[in-house]
């Protein structure tokens, strides 16, 4: 058993299991990079994406992997309802022990649900969340818990997760968490609007079906994503490519979040800046975006938000952002004097000319955009605010025509930012 043991471990840090199985025949290429980051680096991975992605297979097999590198280290696998772990993240982590060639040295129970890797005794633990009173009072044989994974995260509240992370992550580590999922449809779910923001020592992958080996799927799954693609395009990005397609209020589809890198900005060539005036309870908004009109793509990749700030203060903001005297900035009219204020202090600050129509013509167009490319990192509150807004529904649940003028203070800079583009209509 101890060389089987010794085997496994050696086999683990040399890219393939006990009995010679490369890992290339594990893991997907599209999770190779991930592989490798796991290696050298503990931390809390977000593993999203549709149907057939690979993902929890991805996540199955790491976290023998991990086990195997770590002997003192134990795992716990949740899910929402405990009736769900015998036919999901039992069955998966079966598959991945007999795959990597350890399945004879695995003992599987289900009353209760572990796992035991026979050689050390290192267990894996499954609860549902209907039962988590007994998380609080976790014990191991040894060593401690060091694994976390909770598939299907979407079907938890926020609160069950952080309280979880609390109960099994103690000590001084090192700890993987594991989060996998298919993001749900509407964009407000709070699982969407987590990913948004960005953490540190936080990877986040996404993958789809297309990215996996065809042979690994099946000729089955293609046809049926195949034909999802053709009669229900819109169900098909959500079930199988993982995007959020909102529920049928959503104003933006168009949303690509992302890194905007610092050699594309030192490209950009057509840089324009937009104001709305806040003070309190609604805030001040600035952005700069570049819009790429070959390719109808706006990329913003630039925020401030500010609150009780007086004129002075944000254009002071704005000269120390590097806003130079040359760079004109187009605000909301409906403040003359701001407008003005901002000229006193040397800013090149023209108030939006607006007009019949106006409101409705910048959202059709910034709708019929290819795609609006937000940086998660430098515009968060921007991608909240273009993510989240939605249409308002009357009584009966039908959508109502017009933009909700709430929550949109961003979406309003941008516009502004833009009229130089959108408001010669018909050139653009």
């Amino acid at each position: 058993m101890m060389c089987a043991e010794r085997r496994a471990r050696e086999g683990a840090l040399e890219e393939q299991t006990e009995t010679g199985i490369s890992l290339r025949q594990l893991i997907a290429p599209s999770f190779t990079g991930l592989h490798r980051t796991l290696l050298q680096q503990d931390g809390e991975y977000v593993l999203k994406g549709g149907r057939g992605s690979g993902k929890s297979s991805f996540a199955s097999v790491e976290l023998w992997l991990i086990l195997l590198r770590h002997p003192d280290m134990h795992a716990v696998v949740v899910r929402r309802v405990a009736n769900t772990l015998r036919s999901s993240v039992m069955a998966q982590l079966r598959w991945a022990a007999q795959a990597m060639g350890i399945g004879g040295l695995c003992r599987f129970t289900y009353s209760p649900p572990e796992a035991v890797y026979e050689p050390t005794g290192q267990k894996i633990l499954f609860f549902g969340m209907d039962d988590a009173g007994k998380l609080k009072s976790l014990k191991v044989p040894f060593g401690y818990p060091g694994v976390l994974w909770f598939e299907e995260l979407d079907q938890f509240d926020e609160e069950q997760v952080r309280s979880t992370e609390q109960s099994v992550l103690r000590g001084q580590g090192p700890f993987y968490c594991f989060k996998s999922f298919n993001p749900p449809q509407s964009q407000q779910h709070w699982v969407n609007q987590w990913t948004r923001i960005p953490r540190e020592g936080r990877k986040t992958h996404h993958s789809t079906y297309e990215q996996m080996p065809p042979e690994w799927l099946g000729e089955k799954f293609l046809d049926d994503a195949r034909f999802l693609k053709r009669e229900k395009p819109r169900a098909y990005q959500q079930e199988y490519l993982g995007v959020p397609t909102g529920t049928g209020d959503s104003v933006f589809d168009n949303l690509a979040a992302r890194r905007i890198e610092e050699q594309e900005i030192r490209r950009f060539d057509r840089i324009l800046s937009g104001v709305d005036w806040g003070f309190y309870p609604d805030p001040w908004a600035f952005n700069r975006v570049h819009y790429d009109a070959a390719r109808r793509t706006l990329y913003i990749f630039c925020e401030l938000t500010c609150y009780k700030t007086v004129n002075r203060e944000t254009a002071q903001k704005l000269k120390a952002f590097g806003i130079g005297p040359r760079e004109q900035i187009t605000a909301d009219s409906a403040e003359p004097k701001s407008v003005e204020d901002y000229r006193e202090e040397g800013l090149f600050c023209r108030g939006a000319v607006k007009g019949p129509g106006s409101v409705g013509y910048s959202f059709h167009w910034l709708q019929g955009l290819r795609r609006i490319v937000i940086d998660p990192e430098r515009c968060p509150d921007t991608l909240k605010e273009f993510a989240e807004y939605r249409y308002a529904r009357g009584q009966d649940g039908r959508v109502l025509p017009g933009y909700p003028d709430k929550n949109n203070h961003h979406i309003d800079a941008v516009r502004y930012a833009t009229e130089p583009v959108w408001g010669k209509r018909g050139n653009q």
